[in-house]
This record gives C-alpha cells, sequence and structure tokens, in this order.
C-alpha cells in the first residue's frame, strides 16, 4: 500500500528557540551569533547534506568583511579554514584563439581583490559548524526540511524533517523513520539559491510583490592539482568573451591556492536564449583555450560541481521576513554579481538576522516579522554592496558582453565616485525561463568530444562530485504533466533539459534510434548535484526540485 494511502504515525516533535534551515555561510552565522548574544537561546541547524559542507561549492575568493564582524579572532586560529591571501589579479578577455589582459587600474575598485582570501567554503562551513557547536548549538546533518508548519493565521511555526525509508512506488520499507518537527519562535531560512522551502515562503506570503523577478546562473566548478612548477598561490583570474556568444552572459575564474591547487569553473548567465546551449559543455571548451590549457596540462581533476547562483542584486531581493521567520544569505538573494561573491554577504545577513532576532525574544515576541532586519539591511554593509553593482547584470543582459560589460564598468565607477548612476535602477525583464528561443530560431551549437585529459563528459564528472542517492525512493525531481518534455518540449525546444542539466539527469531515449521515433523522457535522479537549475530554467515550469532523503546527493571534500 502506498505511503499516501495509509496512516502515518505522528511526528516527534521538538521545540528550541530559533531553527536554522541550512548549516551554509548563513545559516552558520546566525546561529553563532545568537549564541554570542544570547548563550542560553537553544538553537538547531538543520542540514540536507551528509555533513556541513557536503553541499557547499563556490569558486572561492572571500571577502573577509563578514568573518571578521562574526569571529574577530579567526586569523589567529590555528585551525583557520582561509590562509592564501590574494597577490595577483588578472581580468582577461579571450578570443577564440588568444586573449588580452585589462589593466587593473581601469577596474573598478569594488572588483579588486587584495585584502581577500582563496580556499574551500566547505572548508569554511566546517570551520563555522565547529564553531557554532562550542557555542552549544545543535547540528543536525543528514535531515532535509521538506514541509513548512504553519499556525492558524499562517504563521511560521517551524519545519517537518522528510520521512525517510519510502519506496520508489510508495510503500514504506522496513527502515521507515517518520519525520521529525522542529519548532522554534522564529525560523531563518539559509536554503541557499532557489531553495525549496523559500520557493514556497515567497509564493505564500507574495514576498516577491513589487520587485524584480530574481535571476540566476549556473556555476560549475572543478578542483585540480596541477604541476608544482606552474602553481602561483595567490593568483586570481578572471575572464569573459570565448567560448560564450557576445549575446550570452558569462566567464570563468580560476585561483590557486595552498598546496598546488587550483579551482577552475564557468559561469553562465540562466538568461541565455539558445536552447542547445550546455553550460556544461561550454565549461569543458574553455579549458583547451590556449591561455588556460597550459595550467592544467599535466594536472589532475579532484572534484567537479554545479550550482544555482542569484545574481538578481539589489532589485530582485524579496521581502525577507514574514510571520514566524526571515530569509537569509543567497535564499535573499545576496550575491554580488560582478564581484562573484556571495559569502560575505551571506554570513553579514545572518549576524544581521540574529541580531534582530535576539532583540524580539528579548522583548518576549514570537512568531511575528523582524521587522528590524527589513528595515536594516538595504543601509547596512549588504545593501552598500549590492547597491552600486545593481545595473551591471540587466545592462550585460540588454546590449550584450561587449557593450554591456563596459556599460556596467562604467556603471560601478560613477556609483564609486559620485554615488549615483546615469541609469537610475534597470528592470531585469523577463524571467529566465521565459528567454529561450525556439529550435527552429537558433543555430545549433556543436560541442567537441571530450579527450579525457582537460574535457569530460558528464558521468564522469558525477562521479567524482561524489554524489548518491538512496535508489528505492521517490524521485525529488517531479513533473507537473509527465508528457509535456515530449509533446512540447521536445519539439519546441530540443528538451533543453538535456543540455542545461550539467548532471546527465535528463534524457530522451528513442525507441528507435535512427528514425527518432517513439521518445521517452528519462530522469536519472541518481545522478543530481542538486543545482537546482532545472526549477529555473525549464520553459514550462514544468519541473519541481524537492529534497530527496536526508543526506542524498554530492558529498564534496573541500569545494
Amino acid at each position: 500500500m502506498a505511503a499516501q494511502e495509509r496512516e502515518l504515525p505522528p511526528r516527534e516533535a521538538m521545540d528550541y528557540d530559533v531553527v536554522v534551515i541550512g548549516a551554509g555561510p548563513a545559516g552558520l552565522a546566525a546561529a553563532i551569533r545568537l549564541k554570542q548574544i544570547s548563550p542560553d537561546l537553544s538553537v538547531v541547524v538543520v542540514e540536507k547534506g551528509s555533513e556541513p559542507g557536503a553541499h557547499i561549492l563556490s569558486g572561492v575568493v572571500i571577502d573577509p568583511v563578514g568573518l571578521d564582524k562574526l569571529l574577530p579572532n579567526w586569523r589567529e586560529d590555528p585551525a583557520r579554514p582561509l590562509k592564501t591571501q590574494v597577490r595577483q589579479d588578472n581580468f582577461l578577455i579571450l578570443t577564440a584563439s588568444s586573449g588580452f589582459r585589462l589593466p587593473n587600474f581601469i577596474m573598478p575598485k569594488l572588483m579588486n581583490n587584495h585584502g581577500n582570501f582563496i580556499g574551500s567554503l566547505g572548508d569554511v562551513v566546517r570551520f563555522l559548524g565547529r564553531q557554532a557547536e562550542g557555542l552549544g548549538v545543535e547540528i543536525y546533518p543528514g535531515f532535509a526540511a521538506t514541509a513548512l508548519l504553519h499556525g492558524e493565521t499562517g504563521e511560521v511555526l517551524g519545519v517537518a524533517t522528510g520521512d525517510m525509508g519510502v519506496a520508489r512506488d510508495g510503500h514504506l520499507k522496513e527502515n521507515f523513520t517518520r519525520g521529525m518537527e522542529l519548532r522554534g519562535k522564529f525560523t531563518l531560512f539559509a536554503e541557499g539559491a532557489h531553495g525549496s522551502l523559500a520557493k514556497q515562503l515567497i509564493a505564500k506570503f507574495g514576498l516577491a510583490a513589487g520587485c524584480e523577478p530574481q535571476k540566476y546562473g549556473i556555476g560549475l566548478k572543478e578542483l585540480w592539482r596541477i604541476d608544482k612548477s606552474k602553481h602561483q598561490a595567490g593568483l586570481v583570474q578572471h575572464s569573459f568573451g570565448w567560448p560564450l556568444m557576445a549575446e550570452t552572459g558569462g566567464g570563468s575564474f580560476l585561483y590557486h591556492f595552498d598546496d598546488d591547487l587550483v579551482s577552475i569553473g564557468f559561469v553562465v548567465h540562466l538568461n541565455y536564449s539558445n536552447p542547445t546551449l550546455s553550460p556544461f559543455d561550454e565549461f569543458q571548451r574553455f579549458k583547451t583555450h590556449p591561455l588556460i590549457a597550459p595550467t592544467l596540462a599535466g594536472g589532475k581533476r579532484l572534484a567537479y560541481g554545479a550550482r544555482a547562483l542569484t545574481e538578481g542584486g539589489w532589485q530582485s531581493v524579496p521581502k525577507l521576513v514574514f510571520p514566524g521567520g526571515a530569509l537569509i544569505g543567497c535564499a535573499a538573494g545576496f550575491m554580488n554579481v560582478p564581484r562573484i561573491k556571495g559569502s560575505h554577504n551571506a554570513i553579514l545577513s545572518g549576524v544581521l538576522a540574529a541580531e534582530q532576532l535576539a532583540k524580539a525574544l528579548q522583548e518576549g515576541r514570537t512568531h511575528d516579522e523582524l521587522a528590524g532586519y527589513e528595515e536594516a539591511w538595504r543601509a547596512s554593509a549588504i545593501g552598500r554592496d549590492l547597491r552600486p553593482v545593481r545595473n551591471v547584470k540587466p545592462l550585460w543582459s540588454k546590449f550584450g558582453t561587449y557593450i554591456g560589460a563596459p556599460l556596467g564598468g562604467l556603471d560601478m565607477w560613477t556609483n564609486e565616485l559620485f554615488g549615483f548612476s546615469f541609469f537610475g535602477t534597470l528592470q531585469h525583464g523577463k524571467p529566465d525561463h521565459a528567454t529561450l528561443k525556439l529550435l527552429k530560431d537558433v543555430q545549433p551549437i556543436v560541442y567537441p568530444k571530450p579527450d579525457g585529459k582537460l574535457s569530460f563528459d558528464k558521468l564522469s564528472s558525477v562521479f567524482v562530485s561524489n554524489t548518491n542517492h538512496e535508489e528505492d525512493q521517490p524521485s525529488h525531481l517531479r513533473l507537473a504533466d509527465p508528457d509535456l518534455p515530449v509533446r512540447e518540449n521536445l519539439p519546441l525546444y530540443g528538451e533543453p533539459a538535456r543540455l542545461y542539466c550539467p548532471a546527465g539527469v535528463y534524457e530522451v531515449v528513442y525507441g528507435d534510434e535512427a528514425s527518432k521515433s517513439d521518445p521517452r523522457f528519462v530522469i536519472n535522479a541518481q545522478n543530481c548535484v542538486h543545482c537546482k537549475t532545472c526549477d529555473i530554467k525549464d520553459p514550462a515550469q514544468n519541473i519541481t526540485w524537492v529534497p530527496p532523503e536526508g543526506g542524498g546527493g554530492p558529498n564534496y571534500p573541500n569545494m
């Protein structure tokens, strides 16, 4: 009998002062700051990954402003997670066969990375997790928050974690375990970009009313160990241009840090229009460029991953508070697009929300709106970081790379020097799922086959992401209409899910490959790296990503 057809036992409930969803930079910063202010508060952090950091992926060059505010003495800790400071900052424009470096003096000062640190955001999160536990924060890894708990007037009371031990067909296996209810006086949502519960909260409480649509990118990253003679500890290199066409936004990063390690990655803005574009294959092609390939030649790829990035910025940040809780970090949309940085703002938002929340609890308030957090963020360091760059993304989207990016640079300069923009505050326009052209109206992109040395296929890449899910469980990738991918997306767009997914989750399989007859849409949920691109980019908005069983997904060691 299917689980939904039988009476399930009631969930056990645990009560806390504060429940935090997501053990990333924002969630852990909030938990730490709460305990710093009021050590007697009971605080729990729920994390769907197998451990804090397991699902964390970022470049990463970190502006230490957030860590400095949260843990002023972090640099003196022998176990500090960041040890490589930026020593050289290069910015390249790539053509198909060459490229050139932009002089640093023309770059807005905001883009200067000197004083920042290169490292692993996963390691930063593990460090923050240890700090939080040392203060008495309870962290529950391997538990996915899957449902919101509401009171009689709709206020958020907490969350429920997902049931475990449900088979693919819905029946309860012998190891079935009912989820838990975690109830708090306030609940903070730090799920990262396009979180499943944040998505529900934004819809239920109308938090995006009056805002521009949130915009997204997909970031793909590999970690390499390279030849020692080529390693330049502290080198930060960014580029745009080839292999992307001028009308497609995006670019690359390449960071040298620690012992002969290089983080190399590629970002594609998800408002691209050609349905035959594959962000994964653009990344693989980028690594073969004459200015990039020599760095990697003879090296070894250690890890791979991908995730969505919030790119809407200042004008796309929704209302952050609702009765019973708030959005923090990338769930709120605090990434700075031109800097390709969000972790500093994530930490700062956790600190800011915690301070307002602690004040509310001291006043005896529960389950109401943290109005002080909503009122404070735009005048805080977060707002001062995001406002000057608010037009970079819309200018790039409207005018393309070679006109829009320089205009964005000019706009950053005028904001920096004079505190104003010639453009005011520009709109983003269409949401990313509405930007694809029809297949018949584009020139199909043909990608070279991977060589297995610099470029790789999706399945071998998923292997080095250490991704794993319990196979006999309901799919966490849900189709509102199971027939739509073949009926509409395939003839209109060539079914772009095959290409925008960076993990080979989606396939179109034909009964007769030669004649392309009897097509079927196949979902390989086991491959999913939890980037959520499908939930964002599907033109029919037919795919919904929900958390699988807790602990499933990638297990990034130091991404």
